[in-house]
């Protein structure tokens, strides 16, 4: 079983920047992987994704014009470049397939952005 494993989160101050990685430790055989996040007491929410390619991309509406969504293939490793950060970017991040499979959520990473 194909696991992945999110890292790079961390608390940062309102507007700044933070880099995730997630590292799949196989290949994972799907079209398209995802950035979703929790924030404490509401329900996990999509992010960003990309196929693996990197040729088409997609965002929320909250963090479109801040974050960047990117994968390296030769690493099985799909990225998220934050900028810009908000208070209420502060959650859990995890990634998986997108649509999610439930068989591929992981521990997620923090990120806590303060005001």
């Amino acid at each position: 079983q194909v696991q992945l494993v999110e890292s790079g989160g961390g608390l940062v101050q309102a507007g700044g920047s933070l880099r995730l990685s997630c590292a799949a430790s196989g290949r994972i055989f799907s079209s398209y992987m995802g950035w979703f996040r929790q924030a404490p007491g509401k329900e996990r929410e999509f992010v960003a994704g990309i196929n693996w390619s990197g040729t088409s991309t997609y965002y929320a509406n909250s963090v479109k014009g801040r974050f960047t969504i990117s994968t390296d293939n030769a690493k099985n490793t799909v990225y998220l470049q934050m900028n810009s950060l908000k208070p209420e970017d502060t959650a859990v991040y995890y990634c998986n397939k997108n649509p999610p499979d439930i068989a591929y959520w992981g521990q997620g990473t923090q990120v806590t952005v303060s005001s």
